[in-house]
């Protein structure tokens, strides 16, 4: 009887640009989500990348609106986490701000740009012998996209990425991947 008392999980399908519900807890199945605020002029301020196995939510954050916003093609169940589950989250959510914060006070473009993709490379890539491979187009990170996270124009980004390329400091594995090959030369820059 208690079986039939208890709510099942609801499971939502959402498109790039969609906004989950505001207060709610999410596990992400599939694809990939940034929080975002914004400051008094409006421009945005993303507060974190979350991919698949990691959960969101607003409900916990002290600034508002914190707008939970699809960046690809995402699955998420709703999650009704236990306390030791929330406060791990907590420590999670602080220091992918943290992150991304540091990133963001990197006065040089080129760096600035390149410790992101690295970062996103570490959180969501494929790390071997050779490098890190990341896929942008997975992630629905358009240059636009990349500029909004680290405070850059669009049109930075894209000279940036073209100069990375022509440097040897990023490869085109595909038409959608990217690799940060390990080598010295990264080091220096």
């Amino acid at each position: 009887m208690n079986a039939s008392l208890t709510r099942p999980a609801l499971r939502l399908t959402l498109l790039p640009g969609d906004v989950l519900p505001e207060g709610l807890n999410w596990r992400i199945q599939d694809g990939y989500i940034r929080t975002a605020a914004w400051d008094e002029e409006g421009e945005s301020i993303t507060l974190g990348l979350w991919g698949p196995g990691d959960w969101v939510t607003n409900a916990y954050s002290t600034l508002h609106p914190v707008e939970v916003q699809c960046l690809s093609t995402v699955v998420v169940d709703q999650v009704d986490p236990t306390d030791e589950e929330i406060l791990a989250f907590l420590r999670h959510q602080i220091r992918n701000t943290e992150e991304i914060f540091e990133i963001n006070r990197i006065r040089s473009a080129e760096e600035r740009l390149l410790s992101l993709l690295r970062w996103i490379g570490s959180r969501f890539g494929q790390v071997s012998s050779r490098g890190t491979r990341l896929s942008l187009k997975d992630m629905n990170l358009t240059h636009r996209g990349l500029a909004e996270i680290c405070g850059l124009t669009r049109v930075t980004v894209t000279k940036t990425l073209n100069r990375f390329k022509t440097l040897g400091l990023l490869e085109k594995v595909s038409e959608a991947d990217l690799l940060i090959p390990a080598s010295p030369a990264l080091a220096r820059l």
